[in-house]
């Protein structure tokens, strides 16, 4: 397993080092003391299989950093590291696995390790629908948004890839899984990819901008809330679940 840390604190990679030989002595981890080098060396084979990556470090971002890093190596795991909990929704818009609040503890490391092994074995749901003259199966996990055009829908995908699909609203609506949240009439979201919900506006990691509607604004916020803490501690506060359909408010 090919691991890395990046932390400007010699100190803080040290500390992290300990804790990845408490869970596991066989463990250990290359170490950069800036986002530039740790993306350099993420361009080398073979790809980082997790990155523990500070936020707060001297003339970087640690959030910017993730976002270059997921273009090089799609696969590779993220967990931020940091002594805040500030950035853990605009973090987990990320596709990070985890979200370590130093000093990080062997325990930690384990559930950091227990996630990466479920992303990477888990089931991807796929949707097939015809655009054009063209028919595409896609993973649902990377449509970012849907909205509906007359009799048919637009359709983003995270690559800003765009398809017009022939097929209702409400269909299309029921064929996607519980990530998707309808924050006004025929505008669907996919709240992985959420970095900002407001009072009238929903915004996306790509910068597009959704209206959110007024009238259901305070269940909209708070079924987004439910599911980042899902995201956070594993289950919601409310054990609120999916159930393989959307978190419909109207």
């Amino acid at each position: 397993m090919r691991i890395a840390v990046c932390d400007d604190d010699p100190r803080g990679q040290e500390q992290l080092e300990e804790a990845l030989r408490g869970c596991d002595p066989a463990l250990s981890a290359e170490k950069y003391l800036s986002g530039a080098s740790l993306l350099e060396a993420a361009k080398g084979e073979p790809r980082f299989d997790i990155v523990f990556l500070d936020i707060y470090m001297p003339g970087e971002n640690g959030i910017d950093i993730a976002k270059s890093l997921k273009k090089i190596s799609p696969e590779t795991g993220i967990v931020f590291v940091t002594s805040s909990s500030e950035h853990a929704v605009e973090a987990f818009a990320l596709y990070a696995i985890h979200y370590l609040v130093k000093p990080v503890t062997p325990e930690g490391i384990k559930e950091a390790l227990k996630r990466l092994h479920e992303t990477r074995f888990v089931y991807r749901e796929r949707i097939t629908f015809k655009s054009g003259a063209d028919t595409y199966t896609v993973y649902t996990d990377r449509i970012c948004l849907a909205e509906s055009d007359n009799h048919t829908v637009d359709v983003l995908m995270a690559d800003g890839q765009r398809l017009k699909v022939r097929m209702s609203f409400s269909e299309l609506e029921k064929k996607l899984n519980g990530n998707f949240l309808r924050i006004n009439r025929g505008i669907l979201v996919n709240m992985d990819y959420i970095i900002r919900m407001g009072k009238e506006t929903c915004t996306l990691q790509n910068g597009i901008k959704r209206p959110v509607t007024t009238r259901h604004n305070a269940d909209i916020r708070a079924t987004y809330d439910d599911y980042v803490f899902e995201k956070l501690a594993g289950k919601s506060k409310n054990d609120i679940k999916g159930g393989g359909k959307q978190w419909r408010i109207f």
